[in-house]
């Protein structure tokens, strides 16, 4: 195998590396994330199964092997891998579903137009364009492993999993399998191209305040359950700002966010029920079962059974956070290799959203990282959401670096 030497701070660039790059087609990359794009999968009410189809369809042209689990009726996860060895492997992670499209577009949510660059609609940044330039460079190097007669010490493996953006049952689920060992994780999210080395978690919390009906001409004979919720939110409000004195260096504050109040059943009904459905974003390392113990105190202390009212708390979605340190060898190769590829040179950083990755650096011990194209601030669950070719292709230049780097050797580099 012969290298040439790249620029200063640049890696050499070996055959197999050299012609995997040759082999990322723009075309090819902007046909797959719209293909992906063109097809509705809103979630909820999780609606992934013809973009699964499409995805497996796509790889399996491809020559890439691919395997499908059921996380739910009608709900599969899929694991892509390309030939190699039985050596560790890199783990790249991602998700079929999208969010509700919502209103507000200018453009079909789901045409995949392409304009000044861009490809618009609904997942385009969040995540179908990581998912295709994950597959581009996959098969890329799949492809330059063949014909260049070199071998790959392990594979490259793909999960994509289904319902990230509500319950989550397409990650644990793939949690459950006995993982092969893995150098590192990176997960395919939209981060305008900056490795992100620590991420927040999250966690759902419903809160059911029960109180009593009764005629609103005489509301003293009823227990007004909205009132007891107001509190309950009044105090959320309150323990959001309490949490901001106390940052992380990356990521920022913990937070509270009231998103859903349901309750009652008509103006002149004093209401029995009313529910509260919140947003907690946990900190890297934070344990969601502390939180649910510290909102069950804090509603204790507002004392609701004085006024005749009691209050139920749930916790049905919680996601870990996660804190890969700086100086890890495999943050060290995928920053490397982004630098190569021509990102935009963007320091380390931290993620505000949350992300699978954390189960998976979490349960698995796997150093993780977030890298994709994309911005999940800027485009990300709004209108006209869009996602820059230039970074697809960037993106999965970047991919194919890392694995080459990582596995293109008889025993894989050391991390």
């Amino acid at each position: 195998m012969t290298t040439t030497s790249g620029s200063p701070g640049t890696q050499e660039v070996s055959d197999l590396e050299r012609r995997a790059l040759e082999l990322v087609d723009e075309a090819d990359l902007v046909a797959l994330t719209q293909a992906l794009v063109r097809i509705p999968g809103e979630n909820p009410p999780g609606e992934e199964a013809a973009r699964v189809d499409a995805l497996v369809a796509a790889c399996e042209q491809r020559g890439l092997a691919v395997r499908r689990t059921s996380a739910a009726e009608g709900r599969d996860n899929v694991s892509v891998t390309t030939a190699g060895g039985d050596g560790p492997r890199l783990l790249l992670l991602g998700h079929t579903d999208v969010v509700p499209v919502g209103e507000g577009w200018s453009v079909e949510p789901f045409g995949g137009v392409v304009r000044d660059g861009r490809i618009f609609g609904r997942g385009a940044t969040d995540m179908l364009g990581g998912l295709a330039a994950s597959v581009v460079a996959m098969d890329a190097v799949q492809r330059a492993v063949a014909e260049t007669g070199t071998r790959l010490s392990g594979r490259i493996e793909l999960a994509a999993t289904v319902d990230e953006e509500e319950g989550g049952i397409g990650i644990r689920r793939f949690m459950q399998d006995e993982p092969p060992a893995y150098l590192g994780c990176i997960t395919a999210e939209p981060t305008d191209l900056q490795t992100i080395i620590a991420a927040r978690g999250d966690c759902y919390l419903d809160i059911t305040v029960h109180g009593l009906a009764a005629h609103a001409g005489r509301p003293s004979d009823g227990r007004n359950a909205i009132y007891g919720a107001a509190r309950v939110i009044e105090s959320l409000r309150a323990w959001n700002d309490e949490l901001a004195a106390a940052p992380h260096p990356l990521v920022g504050p913990a937070t509270w966010s009231v998103g859903i109040v349901t309750g009652g059943q008509g103006t002149a009904i004093v209401p029995a029920t009313c529910r509260v459905q919140s947003d907690r974003r946990l900190l890297p390392g934070e344990d969601p079962d502390a939180v649910l113990r510290a909102v069950n105190a804090r509603i204790d202390a507002l004392d609701l059974p004085a006024d005749g009212l009691r209050a139920e708390v749930e916790m049905p979605m919680s996601m870990p956070g996660f804190e890969t340190s700086e100086d890890a060898g495999f943050v060290r190769h995928v920053d490397r290799a982004l630098a190569d590829s021509g990102g935009p040179g963007l320091p380390l950083g931290g993620w505000t959203a949350a992300c699978d990755g954390g189960y998976v650096s979490r349960d698995f011990g796997v150093p993780t990282v977030v890298l994709g194209p994309g911005s999940v601030n800027e485009q990300a669950h709004r209108p006209d959401e869009s996602v820059s070719i230039e970074e697809l292709m960037t993106a999965a230049r970047t991919y194919l670096r890392i694995a080459v780097r990582l596995l293109g050797t008889s025993d894989g580099a050391q991390v």
